[in-house]
């Protein structure tokens, strides 16, 4: 039986305060609000990106928040690399207490012109990628033994099939959300809620040159019911609702956070 929550405790089911997140892709338009977001929320943070003096500029910024924050340049599609990274993680802070996947990359291209080595560089870093970091992370998880969280980052591109070239990208979101539903079952008596959320099209660096074009954003915003793209920062409160107790029996969970766009 699960222990009852008292007053206290569901005042504060949002306080992640004193927790410990590490976020790969922590330098994208994406992973950088997240990581504000935490931040904000008392959270510490081990930041995992490619190039360290972007890492280090972020990590500058985040620290003025007054958390804890580490740095480590790392190849996520590297099984050596991803263990010093974790390792390194547990040694400076003692625990982690939430993944957050958000190291990715989108390619779009029609299949019959898609050089397979394409194909391949967005299965290693969007699928292989995750899986590595969430095998790495869930050992150390699971030697804490204590509630933890792991958000993995999907797409409603995941979900159907669609026209423009999607075929690896969309390929590798659906694998996502089954890795995210599988690994929920396989760690879900040893404390690990893993849960991922599925963004519609959002604002980013990537996306400005198509978002910013009324004719070309026209067709991507007709599939949101909001009529909207949202912002970065937009995906901090669901990333929070993952990391706290007020997810606390949520696993294995899809959440889409895309104005409506897979209600239809």
């Amino acid at each position: 039986m699960r222990n009852k929550k008292s007053d206290a405790d569901l005042k504060n089911l949002f306080d992640i305060s004193g927790k410990t997140a590490l976020v790969t892709g922590a330098c994208g338009g994406l992973g950088a609000a997240v990581c504000r977001g935490l931040a904000l929320n008392g959270a510490n943070l081990v930041l995992c990106d490619m190039n360290q003096a972007s890492l280090d500029q972020l990590a500058e910024e985040l620290r003025k928040l007054g958390v804890k924050v580490i740095t480590a340049a790392c190849d996520i599609t590297s099984e050596e690399s991803v263990d010093a990274m974790v390792a390194e993680a547990m040694k400076e802070m003692g625990k982690i207490d939430v993944l957050f996947n958000g190291a990715g990359v989108a390619h779009r291209e029609l299949l019959v012109t898609m050089d397979i080595a394409a194909w391949q560089r967005v299965m290693d870093i969007n699928v292989k990628g995750t899986l590595i970091c969430c095998k790495s992370v869930a050992k150390a998880m699971i030697a804490l033994n204590k509630p933890c969280s792991i958000i993995n980052i999907g797409s409603v591109r995941g979900f159907n099939g669609h026209e423009g070239g999607y075929t690896g990208y969309g390929t590798s979101k659906a694998a996502v959300h089954y890795m995210t539903k599988t690994l929920a079952f396989e760690w879900g008596k040893q404390n690990i809620r893993v849960n991922s959320i599925a963004p519609c099209v959002f604002w980013s660096p990537l996306t400005e040159p198509i978002l910013a074009d009324p004719k070309s954003a026209a067709g991507y915003l007709a599939r949101i019911p909001m009529g909207a793209a949202p912002e970065p920062e937009d995906f901090v409160g669901p990333t929070i609702f993952l990391a706290s107790e007020a997810s606390c029996f949520v696993t294995g969970h899809i959440l889409s956070v895309d104005g409506g766009t897979v209600a239809g």
